[in-house]
């Protein structure tokens, strides 16, 4: 039986698939969602508990399936398909744009699928220059390597050290590294080196997009035994003691960030309300978190990124309003 972490986004798109399908068979429905009828009659019986504040007979959605025929109705506020957000578009763009250069998807003739140059360009369209303008930000902090993934696999491949250079945010410099490259991976859109690092002794992540150079030596990749592949599960933020300690003021419907990231302290406010203080690993992390919490949680301190949230949101209002 699947889990509420796929069950919610299935039901999000249920009720327009049974909205713009009237009368669609049971065992229809099922094959076209991979489910079995019993599956699918739950999320009916739960779906028919849902609806709009008040939870009153005309609030709630109203579903049948007597006879095999699915009817819906009462469903009009949910009922237009789930469309990306800027971020979602542009972290999947992203994403594809990282297949689309991995060597193992390369076809005989050393083409990439003939279908990702049509989705990303199709994504691209839809997303609009809302997107592509946050998508360029997410993908490329500063003038990448363009053959930084091709080079890196290559290391992998042959079992060889790599030589970098790899430019740090936080410091705003330049880093020459030698790393034994272990594996590639890509982690909410971004594609990461993660390897042992001579420089700092230890095991590292490295972000492609700021790789500005990547050169296969003729060392064989040696790791020491100690070097083991980070659990990136829950992403790869890690807090230091010298990022920069962040003020937040939380609604009860922010409640959940002091449970989902790790907060050097948190004080009950009342009314269910939070203030938390955690690391922020850079500006655009913490400026993400904002935006995504909306009116649920504001930034209390430092004040210059409190004003930064402020321009930010402001500028994506009035994008909105253009685009709408």
């Amino acid at each position: 039986m699947s889990g509420s972490a796929d069950r919610l986004p299935r039901l999000l798109a249920l009720v327009p698939y049974l909205m713009s399908h009237p009368g669609a068979q049971v065992g229809e429905v099922a094959a076209v969602f991979g489910l079995s009828e019993k599956q699918l009659i739950d999320d009916l019986q739960l779906v028919w508990m849902c609806g709009l504040p008040g939870h009153t007979p005309g609030d709630l959605i109203d579903v049948s399936w007597d006879g095999g025929e699915i009817l819906i109705d009462n469903a009009e506020t949910i009922a237009r398909p789930l469309r990306l957000g800027i971020d979602e578009a542009s972290a999947l763009l992203v994403a594809l744009r990282t297949l689309a250069a991995r060597p193992e998807l390369a076809l005989p003739e050393g083409g990439v699928p003939d279908a990702l140059p049509r989705v990303m360009a199709k994504l691209e369209r839809a997303a609009g220059e809302g997107a592509a303008t946050v998508s360029s930000q997410v993908a490329v902090d500063v003038d990448a390597a363009p053959d930084a993934l091709p080079r890196v696999r290559e290391g992998l491949t042959k079992g060889r050290r790599l030589s970098l250079r790899y430019y740090v945010p936080g410091r705003d410099e330049v880093t020459p590294r030698e790393v034994d490259p272990m594996r590639v991976l890509v982690v909410d859109g971004r594609a990461y080196l993660e390897g042992w690092c001579y420089r700092a002794e230890a095991m590292r992540l490295f972000r492609l997009d700021r790789v500005l150079g990547v050169e296969v030596l003729d060392v064989p990749a040696d790791p020491p035994a100690e070097a083991e592949p980070r659990d990136v599960t829950d992403g790869v933020f890690r807090p230091s003691p010298t990022d920069e300690l962040v003020e937040l003021e939380l609604s009860a419907a922010g409640r959940w960030v002091a449970e989902y990231y790790p907060c050097e302290q948190v004080t009950e406010l009342g009314e269910g309300r939070l203030r938390v203080a955690l690391r922020a690993r850079d500006e655009d992390w913490i400026l993400k978190l904002a935006l995504r919490l909306g009116d649920t949680g504001r930034v209390v301190s430092p004040p210059a990124m409190a004003e930064t949230v402020r321009e930010e949101a402001e500028r994506a209002l009035a994008l909105y309003a253009h685009r709408s």
